[in-house]
């Protein structure tokens, strides 16, 4: 196991900086840095634990549903670079590619299922396995390298990727995305419960998850979505997903508060 550096995570939006083709990480941005639609969440006020996820699972449940080919453009839209409204920024990497490299060749950038599909087996079918809220651009190497593994601390160095570490069963994101990729999984979490033909998706403390919808480690995703805030970037994202395709928000990036309300 490597020794990590505590990160200090700054507050406040901030300039998205560019240099040699790698994005710096967006500033921390406030809950309410997000365009939220007035009364969106009214009704899951002052609740907490289940009565919360539950009454949030209704609200995030009402909206639009994409094809697996309309992801493409989604995403296209969804992690448009702001310095370059050619590219995209991947997930892993942060690197700005061009657009139009989508597809599954050496080089190119594809479509990362960062609740791993095989967790409860909904491949690429409409709903989990097309939801913009968990997928993003990353390179089709480093997504291999990714695989289906769950995320926890700790491995070597991913190739193509500083910052971002595995092992034979897990999978480290970079500083700048942990928060990112916690709050997807909570999300998928609250937005699946079982009840429209998928399995009930479930976060768990576990690097051994397989095939069962569970995705793990609980415990470490939780202390990643407290040390890197929901930055500019992320929470335009957000609002991107829901006024032009989905129609629905990730409720922990408005409400980054409710991730302990439930599993605190």
């Amino acid at each position: 196991m490597r020794t990590r550096l505590v990160r200090a995570w700054g507050s406040g939006l901030s300039a998205l900086v560019v240099a040699a083709g790698v994005l710096a990480a967006p500033g921390a941005v406030a809950q309410d840095g997000a365009d939220v639609p007035a009364g969106y969440y009214d009704s899951a006020e002052g609740l907490t634990g289940e009565a919360l996820k539950s009454e949030l699972n209704d609200i995030i449940s009402v909206g639009d549903q994409l094809s697996y080919s309309e992801v493409w453009a989604g995403l296209q839209a969804s992690d448009e670079d702001p310095a370059d409204p050619n590219n995209v920024v991947l997930l892993y990497s942060g690197e700005s590619r061009a657009k139009n490299l989508n597809g599954g060749d050496v080089g190119d950038w594809n479509r990362e299922h960062v609740w791993a599909k095989s967790h409860g087996d909904f491949g690429t079918a409409t709903g989990p396995g097309t939801d913009l809220h968990h997928l993003r651009p990353t390179d089709v190497q480093v997504n291999s390298i990714r695989g289906n593994k769950d995320f926890d601390n700790g491995g070597s160095q991913v190739s193509g990727a500083p910052g971002n570490y595995t092992d034979s069963d897990s999978f480290e994101p970079r500083d700048e995305v942990k928060g990112d990729v916690a709050r997807m999984i909570l999300y998928m979490a609250v937005r699946y419960e079982g009840e429209d033909g998928f399995a009930d998706l479930e976060p768990n403390d576990s690097v051994s998850n397989g095939s069962a919808p569970l995705h793990g480690r609980l415990s470490v995703l939780l202390d990643w979505h407290d040390a890197d805030p929901v930055s500019a970037f992320e929470a335009h994202r957000n609002d991107v997903i829901y006024e032009q395709f989905q129609h629905n928000r990730n409720p922990f990036v408005d409400h980054p508060e409710w991730a302990a309300a439930i599993w605190g």
